[in-house]
């Protein structure tokens, strides 16, 4: 099936009685705006295509607007979806408490927002979409101490890649940090920030590994920051002394995986979420009730679990 995505510019003009990217609105079809955070990371683009199948089978007309991480272009992105009158709006929150007004701005025009992924704060939002990334930054945490006990010799030096500007990052390191920071045998190395971009995240992480010549463990908090975090690894050849774990495959994270060096991912399912928004900002958008929270689970993949997920990593 060709998809029917419309992927949006950020600034791009917008044209009477067009969508933002100057693709027409089908009067005969109700129009969702999906408010993104970029197009690099294979975990968004999963997530639009998830949300394209439901969009599809729902005989709804999906448009997103790919931010390039800006937060300021998600704001403009919603004003100009409540321009056009759309019928409800997913989002995907950069700064979630800089979307807000935003998102109330949209519910005063009687516009259904539903969150995905990043937690927004308390507000008019019809739906929250997404894992507890608290508590699955607490799972991977408690993982990696049973890791350290059992391949490790007891101990560990670890540094973390994050991405400081992302708020479900910051969410996902302290969960994780609260189980290990005090634990026994583990000595903190520090936190280098990735900003959620894959080439920085790589960067940052090699000047972690470079400043700590004895580093053994790398805990990354996203998918940039992993693929950055494997990069690097290899990149200094410590394949062999340095353990990874941290947060959604990709084909270079499996092949870390069957070296042997990354051993724990947290992985979402991104193209579920996708469609779980887009049916609940569709029934939203009938009047109907929804779920304030709902929950999509995650897995902690390791070589034993691994194999169902290389044909989509491929």
């Amino acid at each position: 099936m060709i998809l029917r995505r419309h992927v949006l510019l950020a600034g791009a003009a917008i044209a009477a009685g067009l969508g933002i990217a100057g693709t027409p609105v089908r009067a005969q079809e109700p129009t969702i705006g999906l408010v993104q955070i970029n197009q690099q990371a294979l975990f968004f683009t999963q997530m639009n295509e998830g949300a394209q199948k439901k969009a599809d089978e729902l005989g709804v007309n999906l448009v997103i607007f790919n931010a390039n991480n800006d937060p300021a272009a998600q704001n403009n992105a919603i004003e100009t979806y409540i321009a056009q009158k759309v019928a409800a709006l997913v989002v995907v929150a950069i700064d979630v408490n800089g979307i807000m007004p935003a998102v109330q701005a949209a519910a005063d025009a009687k516009i259904p927002v539903v969150a995905v992924d990043a937690i927004l704060p308390e507000g008019p939002q019809v739906a929250q979409v997404g894992v507890d990334n608290a508590l699955a930054g607490k799972m991977m945490g408690e993982e990696f101490l049973k890791i350290v006990k059992s391949d490790m010799g007891g101990s560990a030096k670890l540094g973390i890649v994050g991405a400081l500007n992302s708020a479900i990052q910051n969410v996902r390191q302290k969960g994780f940090e609260d189980v290990v920071a005090t634990a026994e045998g583990i000595t903190m190395a520090g936190v280098v920030d990735g900003r959620n971009i894959q080439d920085n995240a790589m960067s940052a992480a090699e000047n972690l590994l470079t400043a700590n010549p004895d580093l053994t463990a790398i805990y990354a908090t996203g998918e940039p920051a992993l693929v950055g975090a494997v990069a690097a690894v290899e990149s200094q050849g410590r394949q062999a002394d340095v353990k990874v774990v941290g947060w959604d495959l990709t084909a270079s994270v499996i092949k870390g995986i069957d070296d042997g060096y990354v051993v724990g991912v947290v992985q979402q399912d991104p193209a579920g979420m996708g469609a779980a928004a887009v049916e609940a900002a569709f029934k939203a958008s009938k009047g109907e009730t929804v779920e304030k929270n709902i929950a999509v689970p995650v897995t902690i993949v390791n070589k034993s679990n691994v194999e169902p997920y290389r044909a989509v990593f491929k």
